[in-house]
């Protein structure tokens, strides 16, 4: 004790350290480009690393300059090479390695840019293990590479026969993103953001093409999985474009940009947004409507441009901004104004789409007040069954990714039975990881309305555990992780759930927040050393590292791998599979196929495939 009184008293010109910018980004790189991740999940920091270089190449399209992009990935490898006007020679060294270093300073070069720090590019290259960045201008070139932020090489070309541009080639440093892999379909569905935002903007990426004529139109019809109950309201301003319809989906689904920046957070402009369509509507229809009525089932898209935006975060997922700019109104009043003028004028020219609208604020309407009272009976069943100690256990840090980059570990695992609860329950990080214990499978929830949601005492406390009765906004945990045993039940229990969260919930999956555990089959050991295998190849892999005649271990459900070696799966290398939702991916259909009641075409998908088996043993 006397010595730590000590420590703490000698505290001195030493005790002061003032750090290199690369180091300082090395250190806490969640300041910059949020949280690590392996690649998994869309906002994981690989995916941040390439945005940041992209949005400098679109600030030149934005600009006027450069009209193509290509990007390839080779594994851990990127590369992305723009058209735009190429970055002054003299200064491409300050550009990639000094902070608060860029022309977007100068609102006369980059008037509406989404980089405005003098950051972006800069952490790219201090968690990157090699960097090279290279400028041609002109007939001249210079290129300089990097290691974790510091200078290796650099290279003067005359004469070059190439277009201006820019090219930037990075790897990121794999003792910061451990084992980490890019997803084609996260990496694909933010090309297509792009362009959908830059109309006339051509894409190339590992050499395909992407290109929208129609914009936020596009985007919509991108990302709906069925027709939408009236043609897309597409409405462009001066600074702002939306496109608006509703489904037959559950909640509210909407995807904001502010100049070209997905704002997957929202901010200031989605606030105004959501405001300004239920007084239009009221207005419009002259009925006091609740607001959920309006906003029940929408899909909607909004992109404002905004001098100067304010951020909320370095990762920029959030507007905090309350003016359009210097001289220009408030985000607010711009909103309020362009929708109050072109929503309006609209639905008085297209009676038809107005009428449609009307008819499913009403339907919205009527199923609020028909499960108005279940509601309450199942709140007092909630608090009765004394959901926090029989059946979740709780976390101590909840979802907040705005006061704390770490609240994007928070994850909730959904189990199934007494062991497996309880083996995870033992094991878990109790800051970040909550468990929610199934009693037996889940209700098949396919074709049913809302009601069942209350009703059913299951799903009424994980939804009350999730927090998501009245918005995603109010969502617990950053992961909502599915973790079953691997075997047929298992299975089962993954396809009710997701089931479960398609019908009533689908914005939790459309927005990345439903994964599957992966928990291994194998167990192979000898007395020096032990492995844990996933599948078949990775054991016979294991078996042939030792030597002997191993022990091998088939690990038949969760509740059979104890508390001491479950911290092994569910910690830093945690196997995680993220449920996606695409566009292209028929959801009705696939519910009806795999979910609904027994038809032919199953039954004959699964005699034929049966045969096919049995052909190949034979």
């Amino acid at each position: 004790m006397d010595q730590i009184n000590i420590d703490v008293a000698n505290y001195d010109e030493d005790k002061i350290q003032t750090l290199e910018w690369q180091e300082h980004i090395r250190r806490r790189p969640g300041m910059y480009i949020g949280k690590l991740g392996d690649g998994t999940s869309a906002d994981d920091g690989i995916y941040v690393l390439l945005k940041e270089v992209l949005d400098n190449s679109i600030d030149e399209f934005m600009m006027g300059f450069g009209k193509k992009i290509i990007i390839e990935i080779d594994q851990e490898r990127v590369m992305v090479r723009d058209f735009g006007r190429g970055i002054p020679l003299g200064k491409l060294e300050d550009v990639a390695s000094k902070m608060n270093t860029g022309a977007k300073y100068d609102s006369k070069v980059f008037k509406k840019s989404v980089g405005l720090n003098g950051v972006g590019i800069k952490a790219v290259n201090a968690l990157s293990s090699d960097f090279v960045i290279k400028s041609i201008r002109d007939g001249q070139a210079k290129e300089i590479r990097f290691s974790k932020g510091l200078k290796v090489s650099e290279e003067n070309h005359e004469g070059i026969d190439e277009p201006n541009g820019t090219i930037i080639s990075f790897e990121p440093d794999q003792s910061v993103f451990r084992k980490f892999h890019y997803i084609n379909d996260f990496v694909v569905n933010m090309i297509k953001n792009y362009t959908f935002l830059n109309s006339g903007l051509v894409v190339e990426y590992n050499g395909e093409k992407f290109y929208s004529k129609n914009g936020l139109r596009d985007l919509l019809e991108e990302n709906m999985d069925e027709e939408p109950l009236y043609p897309i309201i597409h409405l462009r301003g001066e600074d702002i474009e939306v496109a608006i319809t509703h489904g037959n989906q559950y909640g509210e689904d909407y995807y904001s940009f502010v100049n070209g920046q997905h704002t997957t957070q929202g901010g200031t402009h989605l606030v105004a947004f959501r405001e300004a369509i239920v007084k239009i509507i009221r207005d419009f229809y002259k009925k006091e409507f609740d607001p959920t009525d309006i906003r029940a089932s929408i899909v909607a898209a909004i992109s404002i441009k905004v001098e100067e935006p304010v951020f909320e975060s370095q990762t920029k997922t959030k507007l905090g901004s309350k003016d359009i700019g210097p001289d220009g109104p408030t985000v607010r009043t711009h909103v309020t104004n362009f929708l109050q003028k072109e929503l309006d004028n609209y639905l008085h020219k297209n009676q038809e789409t107005a009428a449609v609208l009307l008819r499913r604020i009403q339907e919205s309407e009527r199923e609020r007040k028909a499960i108005s009272g279940i509601k309450k009976l199942a709140k007092e069943r909630a608090k009765k069954s004394n959901l926090h100690n029989k059946k979740l256990r709780d976390c101590r840090i909840h979802f907040d990714e705005e006061k704390n980059p770490r609240h994007a570990e928070t994850c909730i695992f959904i189990t199934e039975g007494d062991s497996a609860s309880g083996s995870i329950t033992k094991s878990r990080d109790v800051n970040t990881q909550a468990v929610f214990s199934l009693k037996g499978k889940p209700l098949n929830t396919f074709g049913l309305t809302k009601k069942i949601v209350y009703e059913n005492e299951e799903f009424n406390l994980l939804q009350a555990a999730l927090n998501i009765e009245e918005s995603l906004d109010d969502l617990r945990y950053n992961k909502v992780i599915i973790a079953t045993d691997a075997d047929v039940d298992g299975m089962h229990i993954r396809l009710l759930l997701i089931t479960f969260f398609l019908q009533f919930f689908p914005e939790l999956i459309r927005k990345g927040h439903v994964y599957i555990l992966q928990t291994p089959l194998f167990r192979v050991r000898d007395k020096q050393k032990t492995y844990y295998c996933y599948s078949e190849q990775e054991k016979q892999k294991a078996i042939q590292k030792l030597k002997g005649k191993p022990e091998i271990t088939r690990f038949k459900g969760l509740g059979e791998i104890s508390p001491d070696e479950f911290k092994h799966f569910i910690g830093a290398d945690m196997r995680l599979d993220q449920v996606i939702l695409k566009k292209h991916d028929p959801v009705n259909q696939m519910l009806e196929y795999y979910m609904g009641k027994n038809t032919t075409e199953r039954q004959d998908f699964i005699i034929e495939n049966l045969y096919v088996e049995k052909d190949e043993v034979a």
